[in-house]
């Protein structure tokens, strides 16, 4: 059996770190895991998705549609261009947070609030956090990655001791603190 977890956004919200930090915290239980990232213009508040596939043995990297277990979102909207990968048990852990696109700061567009509230009823579970509000709480406004990163860690199977160690050695450490004041905030909403 295997576990399917997209993480998407965009360019600049710790997708990168906290899926970096994901597989390393699965390594160290002893499971196999596979990852694939797009980031081509993540620099430029461009779209990020990270697959990650953990199991026994994976032999993929790729997340097949239909497929997803979990959907992890670092921006309220992004995740609307990932429904292709939604079954019916997949559960969504969604930043409340916004980051308008062009097209919407320019006031050319409106945010897509309609399609956002449908579209949640595809999942199983919606788990809502403020993740930027989170990463102010914890003294440094870009941990809200941590935060989503705690509150799926609290539905996975692997120990909050070995995510804790694994971000203590994954960030800075001036933030670690930050970091993990973030994550466990997270974990216990």
């Amino acid at each position: 059996m295997t576990l399917d977890i997209l993480m998407v956004g965009v360019g600049g919200q710790g997708i990168v770190l906290a899926s970096n930090i994901l597989c390393d915290t699965v390594l160290k239980e002893d499971l196999d895991v596979k990852k694939s990232e797009i980031h081509g213009m993540a620099q430029r508040g461009g779209s990020v998705v990270s697959h990650i596939r953990i199991g026994s043995k994976v032999y993929s990297p790729v997340i097949s549609v239909n497929s997803a277990d979990f959907i992890v979102s670092f921006e309220n909207m992004e995740y609307l261009r990932y429904l292709d990968f939604v079954k019916d048990s997949t559960v969504l852990i969604l930043s409340k947070n916004k980051l308008y696109p062009p097209g919407v700061a320019a006031g050319e567009e409106e945010y897509p609030n309609d399609l956002i509230v449908k579209n949640k009823k595809l999942f199983k579970n919606v788990y809502a956090l403020d993740a930027n509000k989170i990463a102010e709480n914890a003294g440094n406004i870009k941990v809200g990655s941590m935060a989503l990163l705690g509150k799926l860690a609290s539905l996975l199977p692997f120990k909050k001791k070995i995510w804790e160690e694994t971000i203590s050695r994954s960030v800075p450490e001036k933030t670690v603190d930050n970091n993990l004041a973030a994550f466990l905030t997270g974990f216990n909403n």
